[in-house]
Order: C-alpha cells, then structure tokens, then sequence
C-alpha cells in the first residue's frame, strides 16, 4: 500500500516504513506529524482525489533536520572583469513513515 502526499506544494510517494526527505519546516525531532493532503491512495483499489482523498491520513515522525550537498553558483561576463561565486546548501527534513490510514 502506498500513497501519493502533498507537502509544501511538491509530491513525494509515501509507503509504510519510507523515509522521506521533504524541504524544511519548523517541526522538532521525534514529532509526530499527519500529512492530510493525499492525492492518491493505492490498496486493493485505487482511491483518486478530487484534489484531495477524504479521510485518509499518513501519519510520519520526523526524524532529523539534514542539509543537502553544496551548490556552487558562478556568475561571469565576459571582458567585464564580473565574476561571483556563491555558495548554497538546502536543508531538509527527514520523515519516518509509520502508516497510512485510508
């Protein structure tokens, strides 16, 4: 069983005991969470949303806060002497699917 689940305006495919790392949000280690926003719910028979499954639920607890590998971002023009470099690193949360409700 598996469902489809909407978080921060991406989708991620959720299954019983997943891991899924999602852009951060403000939530503390070893918080339960539950995601609402199923779009579709896939069993025995395939429940689609209309956008959304009535009363199904995921339930998840965060694991960890982790950040992502390091982008460089270089800027340049040429025979302008411009360049700039930057750096990024995006963070994300880690959740711990622990079932899913339908």
């Amino acid at each position: 069983m598996y469902a489809v689940v909407e978080i921060n305006g991406k989708q991620y495919r959720a299954e019983k005991g997943a891991t899924l790392r999602v852009d951060r949000f403000d939530a503390e280690k070893g918080s339960s969470l539950s995601l609402d926003k199923v779009l579709l719910l896939s069993g025995d028979e395939v429940k689609i949303g209309l956008p959304y499954v009535s009363g199904a639920v995921v339930k998840t607890v965060v694991q960890e806060e982790i950040k992502g590998d390091k982008i460089i971002v270089f800027k340049y023009k040429p025979k302008k002497d411009y360049r700039r470099t930057r750096g990024h690193r995006q963070r994300y949360t880690v959740l711990k699917v622990e079932e899913i409700l339908g």
